[in-house]
């Protein structure tokens, strides 16, 4: 599928920012709304997102809906939350940092006890809970003097090998896309322009000038889940749940890339803005165990299906440029001052089927607290897309999910202390790299996190700071060579979340 935004290609797999700082084609958006992160209570992120074989939190439903079958009393349980998102961008031997912050509501429950005492079935419970999965918000920026390339080269080497026809309005592949933008504004033309003999399917440019490069990306949204779960409980030794999830994902994304050009005799400046809209809705289902064998002791199984989603995708961008009084053609005809052309607004629907999850835990418990671990397995290569719009395929982009990624195993630890009505918590949490060892890239992310609670009859509140970081790159634009400039990325997420709860 020939794509209407940009693709930036690095070794034929396009790098991705982790966090979703920026989503730039299908292949890293597969993986921007396939890996999620473990949501639930500010009790269990403050144990560091551990929860498989643990129960009596809304949390479970999620999770491991099995966990619900150790309520014994009914609860309903609110949580904000504010988050602070820093970026460091290190470019071209620059650095810049950048910091965002917003308010949110990660989680919210209602959870329905319903005790029964029959041949050993002594009831359960059924929750409705809300529970984010993943976080687009981000600010990033960066610049740097780049004496080797600009952004216009990748233009020159994207319109390679076909003629003027691929700018056509009605029929043309790249009419609505950057590098069609650059034909418009005269950043770009085949060389039997300025040579007749010369190929009309090669490129050349005017501008000459070694510029200066900056970019700033705006990204919100989040991803959130709505669970229907029920957990049964067998003579408090075996626990079993099920529970639908019905996904509901929000992303935007506003970058403003710049080149300006101190020296250059024609050509000043040029800035290219793009928006990009993304809105959809998922299902899928949860099944789990945990078992009891002795009191202390909690062992946890769980598998959720892949979750197939339906998105609606909204593209638009614009280019302006500023000339010196160019006479482009040489004949006075049209002599280059301030221009400017935008796509159309374009429009695309399409599916995505997320990869399945299966994840176990232990849990030790006495009336000093727990210690509990989770290992999830998931393997991000398994996403696919696919589209009943008639003509359009996929197939290059579910190659290319299978070409950069590869299976990894998550794993997170915690623990909590207990004093009487008083709970300190403590947790770490580690999300392997997606990528294939050939890439030579690392996207893991790990949490660290901690916590404190207050446990009374009637009413629960909990306290949860969550510390996440990871690094990775960026690649503003690339060549069909792998070639291209490189922005190195630290990114860290701190989240303060307050759970409060009533029984009743």
């Amino acid at each position: 599928m020939k794509m209407a935004r940009n693709a930036i290609v690095l070794m034929g797999i396009i790098l991705y920012s982790n966090y979703g700082a920026f989503a730039q084609s299908y292949v890293e958006s597969a993986l921007l709304f396939g890996r999620t992160t473990p949501g639930g209570s500010a009790r269990i992120q403050g144990m560091g997102g551990a929860q498989i074989s643990l129960g009596g939190d809304y949390s479970s439903a999620a999770s491991n809906p099995a966990g619900l079958g150790m309520f014994n009393r009914s609860d309903v349980t609110f949580t904000p939350a504010f988050s602070t998102y820093k970026t460091s961008a290190s470019y071209l031997n620059e650095k810049d940092n950048t910091t965002k912050t917003g308010i949110n509501i990660p989680g919210f429950s209602v959870v329905f006890h319903m005790p029964i005492d029959k041949a050993g079935f002594v009831g359960g419970s059924f929750a409705v809970s809300l529970s984010r999965t993943n976080d687009f918000n981000r600010s990033t920026f960066y610049h740097g003097r780049n004496t080797d390339t600009s952004i216009i080269d990748s233009f020159i080497d994207d319109a390679f090998g076909s003629t003027t026809d691929q700018f056509d309005p009605k029929t043309g592949f790249q009419y609505n896309t950057p590098t069609g933008l650059a034909y418009f504004n005269y950043l770009i033309g085949p060389k039997s322009i300025a040579d007749p003999n010369e190929p009309d399917d090669e490129y050349f440019t005017d501008v000459k000038g070694i510029p200066n490069q900056q970019e700033d990306i705006q990204t919100s949204g989040a991803s959130n889940q709505w669970n229907f779960a029920y957990g049964a409980n067998f003579k408090d030794i075996l626990f079993i749940g099920a529970g639908i999830g019905i996904t509901s994902l929000k992303y935007k994304s506003e970058k403003s890339y710049a080149e300006s050009f101190d020296n250059d005799p024609i050509f000043s400046n040029l800035q290219l803005d793009e928006f990009l809209d993304i809105k959809g809705n998922g299902i899928n289902a949860t099944l789990g165990a945990i078992v009891r064998p002795i009191d202390f002791l909690q062992v946890g199984i769980s598998f959720t299906t892949p979750t197939y989603a339906e998105f609606t995708e909204t593209y638009s961008a614009t280019m302006n440029t500023s000339w010196k009084n160019f006479d482009y053609y040489g004949d006075g005809d049209v002599i280059l001052n301030n221009e400017e052309a935008g796509t159309d607004i374009v429009t695309s629907d399409y599916s995505l089927t997320t990869p399945m999850k299966f994840s176990t835990g232990l849990a030790f418990i006495s009336k000093y607290g727990i210690i509990t671990g989770d290992v999830e397995f998931t393997n991000p290569a398994k996403a696919k897309y696919s589209s009943n719009t008639s003509g359009v395929s996929f197939n290059e982009e579910n190659d290319g999910i299978k070409a950069a990624y590869q299976s990894v195993i998550n794993y997170r630890v915690g623990g909590e202390f207990r004093y009487k009505i008083m709970r300190v918590r403590a947790g770490y949490g580690m999300q392997g790299s997606t990528y294939k060892d050939s890439f030579d890239l690392d996207n893991s992310i790990q949490s660290i996190s901690g916590g404190l609670g207050v446990r009374l009859k009637k009413f629960y509140a909990d306290l949860a700071v969550i510390h996440s970081s990871g690094s990775n790159a960026y690649q503003p634009y690339g060549f069909f060579n792998a070639r291209g400039p490189v922005v190195d990325l630290d990114l860290q997420t701190t989240t303060t979340m307050l759970t409060l709860g009533f029984t009743f």
